[in-house]
């Protein structure tokens, strides 16, 4: 029976052993995978941070040559320096696009290509390579600030936010157009130009004229 006793207590100690080892091994596994996704959370951030960062930029530059080309707000700036900073701009906006599709989850890269496409249409008629009327114009605006938001909501549900930017809590808001004015300096009933209208972004920021 002694040496029963002994066989079973040193089974015993080997179970209890082997049952911290596993548990430890499996902390461990727990604890580096817990390190690997926030580390990739911390990058996706700043590649989704960016990536809006160019978007914005790009618009900043294409209202500044568009209202230029429109004779709405001249600038000290000259034509080739203004479709310079544009086509920097792009080029910035494509660099962070692809950080978007190296790390960006299925709904993320979705909502970029479609931020993409309104951002792009923006440029086309900032530039003159589609036509179009103030209202068009600020349509256009209007569908780019959209496309961000919609990015904002896939970003935030990737990255485990909670909460949306768009829905019944939020209203959608629409640019901000003071009313135009007259020569003379009175409210008008005509269209005013982008540096009176100031197309705004959701939620009251306006954009630069």
């Amino acid at each position: 029976m002694a040496a029963v006793d002994q066989l079973v207590t040193i089974g015993a100690v080997l179970v209890g052993a082997l049952t911290t080892h596993l548990t430890n091994h499996s902390m461990e596994r727990m604890r580096k995978h817990h390190e690997l996704l926030t580390r990739w959370d911390d990058k996706k951030l700043n590649a989704y941070e960016g990536y809006i960062d160019k978007i914005r930029a790009g618009i900043f530059h294409a209202v500044q040559l568009y209202e230029h080309r429109e004779g709405v707000h001249a600038s000290s700036k000259s034509d080739h320096d203004l479709f310079t900073e544009l086509s920097d701009a792009s080029w910035q906006r494509g660099r962070a696009f692809e950080r978007i599709m190296l790390l960006g989850g299925d709904h993320v890269v979705e909502a970029a290509h479609q931020l993409n496409v309104a951002a792009v249409e923006v440029d086309w008629q900032a530039t003159g390579k589609i036509h179009g009327t103030l209202d068009e114009w600020r349509a256009r605006n209007r569908a780019v600030f959209r496309a961000i938001n919609e990015f904002h909501d896939a970003a935030r549900q990737d990255l485990g936010v909670q909460g949306n930017v768009t829905g019944e809590q939020h209203p959608e808001r629409d640019l901000l157009l003071p009313p135009p004015r007259s020569e003379s300096g009175s409210v008008a009933t005509g269209e005013a130009g982008l540096s009176q209208t100031g197309p705004a972004l959701s939620g009251g920021e306006q954009l630069p004229s």
